[in-house]
């Protein structure tokens, strides 16, 4: 490998797949040999001074190839040519049918993965992991360890975030985050500000806190400025919790002039932010991070149930400050003692081969193509959504209630979630949250619109099966 510095300068190819191409040129030229170690990725970017993640890719390409096999723990190796590890074997392996359990209607799910090769490269990651399994099994420090911390900071960065180790945690979830959050930041009776309208889970955590929620009016761009500073004055509240891209149930992304204005009221008034970015990743060109604006004051949540899966049940949490954190630390670790030392493993390798950002771009590409059946067949103006979001927010027409119109869509597969579960401020009105994403397919998926935009199309006593 000691030329590869210089053929990568001459190559005209991306050099994650020069990096490929050399590997192919030595196993050929018998320069490497099966069963070779590579040299590890942090190791191989300093002596050729390139990125790690260039290297990552070039080392994902090269198993894509079949030129290379890597185990977790042990390194990247050149692959023997009879290993019967490969994507055929992993596609012959049945799914235990008692695991394929009903999904949950209630939660905004992203697109199901169903592409071959994705799930292929996905079962590849676990197989790998597998390969620590009994160390994984062990109770570990709560936060992660360094590899699992390198792989968080690098999947924060994409949202501008730069944060040591110190500030780094990984989680068991973005809703124990916050429950430990707000237990930290407020005392029982002391309130907190939201949306007026917001994600249900913080509704529950505030009320089993003993917490005062408040919600703060909104406009077509997020929270008022000005509003929040009026309840700034007068409540004295202890934290603003926000949902700022792709807003759960609303869509709402707020735009970068709206969240600077937020952040220096914030910044005024000493008021701790906390950034529940669930969706911050689904946009390719998301608004930064509310974290990157006010890092002194911002507690940013990236959860990976939405990127990734839900069933990882984790979330890489950056702190404001290490000082900070350690009451956090103690609330976490009394609560979770710590995230799953497996999933945290998966989740981390997926990062570093690629995996993770090929389902992320299949839940973009599908969350789109689900958004252009819903504007195929409803009529324009009857919902608000974003290109990219999992959900519809729906007014519904004259004479249709809340009650009725989810009991008439409780065959289709379609999950809807009445207004109540995420009004905070006044009472609740005739909206629903139509989720298009989990397990349920496109043809099903357009059935089940069809079947609503003709029953909105007159009130509910023509579409009623009761008698």
């Amino acid at each position: 490998m000691k030329d590869w510095a210089s053929e990568l300068a001459r190559s005209g190819a991306p050099r994650y797949m020069a990096i490929a191409d050399l590997i192919a040129r030595d196993l050929k030229s018998g320069r490497l040999q099966p069963g070779d170690r590579l040299p590890p990725q942090r190791e191989l970017a300093s002596r050729l001074k390139i990125d790690f993640t260039t290297v990552a890719r070039g080392y994902v390409e090269a198993q894509k190839r079949g030129l290379v096999v890597s185990h977790v723990g042990r390194g990247t190796f050149v692959r023997e040519p009879s290993g019967g590890t490969g994507r055929a074997s992993l596609r012959r392996d049945a799914s235990d049918p008692h695991r394929d359990t009903a999904a949950d209607l209630s939660m905004n799910l992203p697109p199901e993965p169903d592409d071959p090769d994705l799930l292929a490269r996905m079962r590849e990651g676990l197989s790998a992991v597998s390969a620590s399994l009994v160390p994984l099994l062990r109770y570990q420090a709560f936060g992660g360890d360094g590899r699992d911390k390198d792989a968080a900071a690098a999947w924060l960065a994409r949202r501008g975030l730069t944060c040591p180790h110190e500030r780094i945690f990984i989680t068991p979830g973005a809703h124990p985050t916050l429950l430990a959050l707000l237990a930290v930041l407020a005392k029982p009776g002391e309130g907190i500000l939201s949306e007026e309208i917001t994600y249900p889970g913080v509704r529950s955590i505030a009320a089993q806190l003993g917490l005062d929620l408040a919600g703060l009016p909104t406009d077509d761009e997020g929270i008022i400025p000005e509003a929040f500073a009026e309840a700034c004055e007068r409540l004295r509240p202890k934290a603003l919790y926000l949902n700022p891209t792709l807003q759960n149930p609303t869509t709402l992304t707020i735009p970068l002039r709206r969240r600077e204005a937020i952040c220096a009221v914030a910044q005024r008034y000493r008021v701790p932010i906390i950034e529940d970015d669930a969706y911050g990743f689904i946009p390719q060109q998301a608004p930064q991070a509310m974290a990157a604006m006010a890092p002194d004051l911002t507690w940013h949540i990236g959860g990976l149930s939405k990127a990734i899966g839900a069933g990882l049940r984790l979330a890489y949490v950056a702190a404001p400050a290490a000082r900070a954190a350690w009451p956090f630390v103690s609330a976490m670790r009394a609560g979770n003692v710590m995230a799953s030392p497996l999933t945290a493993a998966l989740a981390t390798r997926w990062i570093e081969d690629g995996t993770a950002d090929g389902i992320l771009a299949f839940i973009r590409s599908e969350a789109a193509a689900r958004q252009r059946i819903a504007a195929e067949i409803l009529p324009a103006g009857t919902f608000r959504a974003d290109p990219l979001s999992f959900n519809l927010w729906m007014p519904l027409p004259e004479g249709w209630s809340r009650s009725a119109f989810i009991g008439h869509m409780h065959a289709t597969g379609i999950g809807v979630v009445a207004s109540d579960a995420f009004t905070v401020a006044g009472p609740p009105r005739e909206f629903v949250r139509v989720s298009l994403g989990g397990p349920i397919g496109r043809e099903r998926l357009r059935e089940g619109l069809a079947f609503m935009a003709h029953s909105l199309a007159g009130p509910p006593e023509l579409s009623s099966t009761f008698f």
